[in-house]
């Protein structure tokens, strides 16, 4: 049975396209689901970057990510099971299990590692990469655990909603960004649930789903593992997400777009390639934090 909810939009977002991911590995070994790849930098500016990863076998998370630069650009890490321990090059460390987030901004750079915490059970989550305007690709490093207990949460008409950035419906998530707004919601959604959120024309925007599915206006479905790019059909005014006759999960990720030209050579991600050349030779020099 459909749950009742007041309808917020007029012209809800179509499906674009449904994207289906890259298997890879990184790290060590860690095996993953590469889904926002670099192909799609450009249209789901300022997102650079997802991948999924979610196992119960240990020989494939736990060498972890080795000590790795970063420039240019912000790391959001959201655990759904499992513990990750984050140490850096500015002195920064920290602990994520079931539930919780790190936020780091790069900035002009920082080497830094991720390593389970655990040899057994179940490793699964998410990695997004966020782009940083032109004027604060060199900030300070900065960075942020979150617990699980800290995300805020609320309830509506058979959906459980996580805010991690951004808001949703009067809450504000954990996390605010003035440039790119981005808006970061977990949402899990009762059988026949549906759940609007809002989104200016102008942003960018994309559903993850991680278990179950989800139903669209005009007749996508959108099965688990797949990422659905969102339209910016003139007029849309958000995303209606419902699930069908099972529990559904998804992420709901949006921004503003920057709209500036991006130059990737790996972990470095600036706007030109001088810029880059310079990157590596500041990492090779130990020059980054």
């Amino acid at each position: 049975m459909n749950t009742v909810v007041t309808s917020l939009l007029t012209q809800p977002r179509e499906v674009e396209r449904l994207v289906a991911g890259q298997p890879t590995s990184d790290g060590a070994g860690v095996k993953l689901n590469r889904v926002l790849t670099q192909n799609l930098q450009r249209r789901l500016d300022p997102f650079l970057m997802l991948d999924a990863f979610g196992t119960d076998n240990p020989d494939d998370y736990i060498a972890g990510f080795p000590d790795h630069p970063h420039r240019g650009f912000e790391t959001i890490t959201y655990m759904l099971n499992g513990r990750m321990r984050h140490r850096d090059s500015a002195g920064h460390e920290g602990l994520i299990s079931d539930g919780g987030v790190q936020w780091m901004t790069a900035g002009r750079g920082v080497i830094h590692s991720e390593t389970p915490e655990q040899n057994e059970g179940r490793m699964a989550g998410f990695q997004l990469w966020l782009n940083l305007p032109a004027k604060d690709k060199m900030r300070e490093p900065w960075y942020r655990d979150i617990a699980s207990s800290e995300v805020p949460e609320f309830e509506q008409g058979g959906a459980k909603v996580r805010v991690i950035a951004g808001a949703s419906h009067g809450v504000a998530g954990a996390v605010q960004r003035e440039h790119t707004e981005p808006l970061y919601l977990d949402v899990r959604l009762a059988p026949g649930a549906r759940f609007e959120q809002p989104l200016p024309l102008e942003f960018n925007a994309f559903v993850y789903v991680y278990e179950g599915a989800l139903k669209y206006d005009g007749g996508c479905l959108q099965p688990a593992g797949r990422m659905a790019i969102l339209a910016n059909a003139p007029g849309s005014d958000g995303v209606r997400l419902q699930a069908g006759d099972a529990p559904a999960k998804a992420l709901l990720i949006a921004g503003r777009p920057l709209g500036e030209p991006i130059a990737q050579y790996g972990p470095f991600v600036m706007n030109t390639e001088a810029e880059l050349v310079q990157a590596v030779r500041d990492f090779q020099a130990g020059r980054l934090a």
